[in-house]
């Protein structure tokens, strides 16, 4: 049946013309259509008004008074729920569904059963009370969850068949119930009935026809398509997980109760006799009229036939006070939200008071506690005067404020918008207010539309590795490996968008799987490199010979080292130009990469110096002959950071059967490339082939600092022919300055962290503090020299543009990722 509902429910989103005018036409005939009376028109009643008090009956007065205050309170209800929806096109959309079937309802009944409209009065408030506003209103969340104008017929469709089943079961039932009233004897009941039962069934057509039609041509028309933005996908789920939670025990309930009703109407008919009807309508007609003329019997007489219309008058003018008036928006609470967060992959916010464990497919971390959850009066967009606002902030509750009221705040100045979750007093909401901000200001719909931001934690973010947060930016990690490092196996994780790149340096590893990689730390301090100033070149030169006496590099180690339990000064190094002296710290930091550490040190000792000479003029930290993140000739001869040295021995076979080359073309290559084209370049560390893309790969994926790339890339790549022939390959690379660490910065953010546990690598090291941090240096240096002899394996046989064209080019192709890198062979990686 769904299925059957839904290719309907097709037909109608992809044709609403057609079944537009399919309707209206059908309806102008109806109106328009004339025909005799096949039998004698129903007799009005007597309206004479000495007889009210026959006609107006105090208990049909009372019965029908209710049924009309029943049928504005659903009728209220209803529309207090679509008000949860927080939409204007859903609130217009169910509005405009709800006049077009009454205006059906009430010309087509007036024109078919010749009856006039004052008849028909009573049987509207029928019509009010058995109409569903909550269909018409999943039906249109269902085409607004659209994510492009495309996919809102298919939604459509999709709601069709979700809704159409149940629907026409309730019709059903609805009819049958209802069409008891039918046999009860008693006319009025009786017309009342037929009322109720023609529009359940009127509503159920309009609904099923001319609805989807319109709800379709709106959304086309207006251009309205990603209304819910990033909450598409979870407004979907939670529409039609609703559809599955759905009791099957009540439907067969309804089948069984429609049977039965049916059985009953048919036995009814058949054996109803006409004979025992009482026309209410002919016994009025026989009792006398009396005019009464008194004042006092004329405003009973007026009372009398009134007092229901007074009753419903009260009853509509208090709802409408209190909806426009007295209506706290607190009672406005978004339920959709709530369950819309509940159907995302992972929870949209934290409740808990403590911290809350959120586990992924792969992967567990911990939220703090400070990831709350946005109340739902946050989340409507209400505003209030700016001095309620500044009142309420300055009473450190802003985040009672509506994200329109904060944005307010924002644009006049009162609120730094780099402040935003500290002021809302939650992460991710700062964060979406912030999307917001700059969404308005640049104009642009959907700007932020495919960049994530929930579900992260912020909390170790915010203050450390980034401000002004407006999401995060997935990033595709690949795995190398098994690289044989030391005896020791390791896969390297490797965050990049290029191509070939992993796959090259997995083939690089496969290549010295059997004979594996030596490596070494030769060197470990990290640098920073003042820049002070002095009256002369005479007094410069004396705190450069100042500084140079041991005894005094003592003194001021001591005062270095008291700064941190890591941080350990080697040396100093100074470099004088004119009267300005530039003054070179080296030291150990421990597992961390140490800029803070060793720049808090230097403080320090600089102060010991000034003591000596007071007329020093410390310019800046930071004098450039660090050198970080700038190519320089110092840290290539000097090195900083982790100066480490790798080397690997591989066989003639392997290079042929892997490599797919010789050792002399590899070698040759290398003298050719790396050696005198560096050379006429006039490059400082870049005797290399591509050592940058593998150090860049596994800073971003382990949470180094990725602009230090640019030293830390640094790489001497040396081939020379090995063994009793020469036929074997020695290969070395020296890096002079790895900069890593594996504490502090972003190795603390829980995806990086995975990566360096993947490593063996994650956090201090317990008993041998700066062990982790060198570690890691060594696995670099080890990925960078398979990396090396992969590519230039590449370039030596000519393979490099031809599998760079396929891989990079793969879904374009006609022949995806199975593409081999040489023609009719299977690629090597």
């Amino acid at each position: 049946m769904s299925r059957l509902f839904g290719l309907y429910g097709e037909m109608c989103a992809t044709h609403p013309w057609e079944v537009i005018v399919a309707v209206i036409t059908l309806t102008t005939c109806f109106l328009t259509m004339e025909r005799p009376p096949s039998t004698p028109p129903l007799k009005k009643p007597v309206t004479c008004n000495s007889c009210i008090e026959e006609h107006f009956h105090a208990a049909d007065v009372i019965v029908m008074t209710i049924i009309r205050c029943l049928a504005i309170l659903y009728s209220y209800h209803q529309f207090k729920n679509l008000q949860k929806l927080g939409s204007k096109y859903i609130l217009g959309i169910a509005g405009l569904f709800v006049v077009f079937s009454s205006f059906v309802f009430t010309s087509t009944v007036l024109n078919i059963l010749q009856i006039e409209f004052v008849d028909l009065k009573d049987a509207l408030f029928f019509f009010l009370l058995l109409i569903d506003l909550s269909k018409a209103a999943k039906l249109a969340q269902f085409a607004l969850a659209a994510s492009e104008k495309g996919e809102i017929s298919r939604n459509i469709a999709r709601g069709v068949s979700v809704l159409g089943p149940t629907i026409t079961l309730d019709t059903v039932v609805e009819t049958l119930v209802i069409g008891v009233g039918t046999l009860s004897g008693v006319h009025r009941l009786e017309m009342l009935s037929y009322f109720a039962c023609l529009s359940v069934i009127v509503n159920y057509i309009i609904f099923m026809t001319f609805y989807p039609a319109c709800l379709s041509l709106m959304l086309e028309l207006g251009k309205i398509s990603n209304f819910y933005g990033e909450e598409q996908a979870g407004v979907m789920q939670m529409l039609l997980e609703d559809n599955e939670k759905s009791n099957p025990a009540v439907q067969r309930v309804k089948l069984i109760m429609s049977f039965g009703l049916m059985v009953v109407h048919i036995h009814s008919r058949w054996t109803f006799s006409g004979d025992g009807i009482i026309d209410a309508v002919e016994l009025n007609e026989n009792k006398d009229c009396s005019d009464t003329t008194t004042i006092y019997g004329y405003i009973m007489k007026q009372f009398a036939s009134s007092a229901d219309h007074i009753v419903i008058l009260i009853l509509l003018v208090t709802l409408m006070v209190k909806f426009i008036f007295f209506e706290s928006k607190e009672h406005f609470e978004q339920e959709v939200m709530v369950k819309t967060q509940k159907c995302l992959p992972l929870p949209r916010r934290f409740r808990t008071s403590s911290n809350v464990q959120v586990q992924t497919e792969d992967a567990k971390y911990f939220a703090p506690a400070e990831v709350t959850a946005v109340s739902s009066d946050n989340i409507m967009d209400v505003s209030r005067s700016l001095q309620d606002c500044l009142r309420i902030y300055r009473a450190d509750q802003a985040n009672e404020l509506s994200d329109k009221e904060i944005i307010t705040l924002v644009d006049t100045k009162h609120i730094p918008a780099y402040n935003l979750e500290k002021v809302v007093k939650n992460n991710e909401r700062g964060v979406h207010i912030r999307r917001k901000i700059i969404g308005n200001l640049l104009r642009k719909d959907g700007l932020f539309m495919n960049l994530p931001y929930k579900n992260y934690d912020y909390g170790k973010v915010m203050g450390a590795c980034c401000e002004n947060v407006v999401g995060y930016v997935p990033m595709p990690l690949g795995v190398a490996g098994p690289l044989l490092l030391d005896d020791k196996m390791f896969y390297i994780p490797m965050a990049t968008t290029e191509g070939c790149l992993v796959a090259s340096t997995n083939r690089g590893c496969r290549a010295i799987e059997k004979t594996g990689i030596k490596s070494r730390i030769v060197a470990d301090g990290m640098t920073r490199a003042p820049v002070v100033r002095f009256p002369s070149i005479v007094r410069a030169s004396e705190a450069k010979a100042w500084i140079a006496n041991p005894s005094n590099f003592d003194t001021i180690k001591q005062s270095f080292d008291s700064t941190s339990r890591f941080a350990r000064l080697h040396r100093i190094t100074t470099h004088i130009a004119g009267r300005y002296l530039f003054i070179r710290f080296i030291a150990e930091t421990g597992d961390a990469m140490g800029m803070n550490m060793i720049s808090k040190g230097t403080e320090k000792a600089l102060k010991d110096v000034r003591a000596q000479f007071p007329e020093m003029e410390v310019l800046s930290l930071s004098g450039n002959v660090c050198t970080d993140k700038k190519p320089s000739a110092v840290n290539w001869v000097e090195g900083r950071g982790k100066s480490v040295i790798c080397e690997c021995v591989v066989s003639r076979d392997v290079v042929a059967s892997v490599l797919k080359t010789t050792t002399h073309a590899l070698v040759d290559l290398n003298i050719s490339k790396n050696m005198i084209g560096s050379a006429v370049a006039g490059s400082i560390g870049g005797s290399n082939a591509h050592a940058s893309n593998i150090v860049t790969a596994i800073y971003i994926a382990t949470g180094q600092d990725a602009a230090q790339n640019v030293s830390s890339s640094l790489c001497l790549t040396i081939m020379e022919p090995w063994g009793d022939n020469g036929e074997d390959l020695y290969v070395s690379c020296t890096m002079p300055s790895i900069e890593v660490g594996t504490v502090g910065g972003g190795t603390i953010l829980p995806p990086q962290s995975a990566c360096l546990e993947m490593l063996g690598v994650k956090g201090s090291h317990e008993t041998s503090p700066g062990s982790n941090a060198k570690q890691l240096a060594r696995v670099v240096c080890g990925a960078v020299l398979a990396g090396e002899l992969s590519l230039m394996a590449a370039l030596a046989t000519g393979h490099l543009v031809r599998s760079h064209l396929r891989y990079n080019r793969s879904y374009s192709s006609k022949e995806g990722l199975g593409l081999s890198c040489d023609s009719g062979k299977p690629c090597d990686s």
